[in-house]
């Protein structure tokens, strides 16, 4: 994967759960800033088997640079929920 920047909007951001997502009521990418903050985006399945979800980012999403964490959440139907392992990327300032 090519670096990723601040600003940037043609970014999907997929994670692979290595559950079977069949009858999930919602799924989740939790996020951590580098300045400490959290927070949530709402993902789509991709491939329920397989265990994959995604969210496509928007003018906004992706506001400074530095090393942000991603993980997966998902609640299942029988109100069972599931946090992923925590992914590191860092995001540069443009030009760099």
């Amino acid at each position: 994967m090519g670096k990723i920047f601040k600003g940037q909007t043609a970014l999907r951001i997929t994670l692979q759960t290595y559950t079977d997502l069949q009858g999930i009521i919602s799924a989740q990418i939790k996020y951590r800033k580098p300045n400490g903050k959290t927070g949530v985006f709402p993902a789509g399945v991709s491939d329920a088997a397989k265990g994959v979800i995604f969210y496509e980012c928007i003018e906004g999403d992706i506001d400074i640079c530095g090393w942000w964490s991603f993980w997966s959440f998902v609640t299942f139907g029988d109100g069972r929920s599931a946090a992923g392992e925590t992914e590191k990327v860092y995001v540069w300032n443009e030009g760099k």
